[in-house]
């Protein structure tokens, strides 16, 4: 049920957009145990200067190569999984795409289950 948004600057090929947009399925499937065929994304390049990030907050220094992910899920997953969510796109974007783990933002976004509609204007998890 995961809705991601994947934001790059412009200038990756169509196989590292595909390589990116793997890595962070794949990571959502191994760490929190979505189905495999639960896949919504969104994966947008941007132009310079339309993608505004700090280059070094919190002591982390990203480069142009950033990857903004961010992942829109029903409300409950403990801190341990979100953690393992988290060191796993990192791992799988450095391993998959040649993204530098500081080049890697990940933001969760939690929401109820009567939250989502999957077509035919049905809030299928509602109960």
């Amino acid at each position: 049920m995961p809705l991601v948004r994947i934001d790059v600057l412009a200038g990756r090929t169509a196989e590292q957009l595909t390589a990116i947009a793997d890595a962070v399925h794949d990571a959502l499937v191994q760490a929190i145990g979505i189905p495999v065929a639960d896949r919504f994304q969104v994966l947008t390049e941007h132009a310079p200067g339309t993608l505004i990030f700090d280059r070094s907050y919190l002591g982390v220094e990203r480069t142009d190569g950033v990857v903004i992910v961010q992942v829109t899920l029903s409300v409950g997953r403990t801190l341990e999984k979100k953690r393992a969510l988290y060191e796993g796109i990192a791992r799988q974007l450095s391993a998959r795409a040649g993204v530098r783990p500081e080049d890697v933002f990940v933001n969760l976004v939690e929401v109820t289950k009567e939250d989502w509609s999957f077509g035919n204007g049905i809030a299928q998890y509602a109960t």
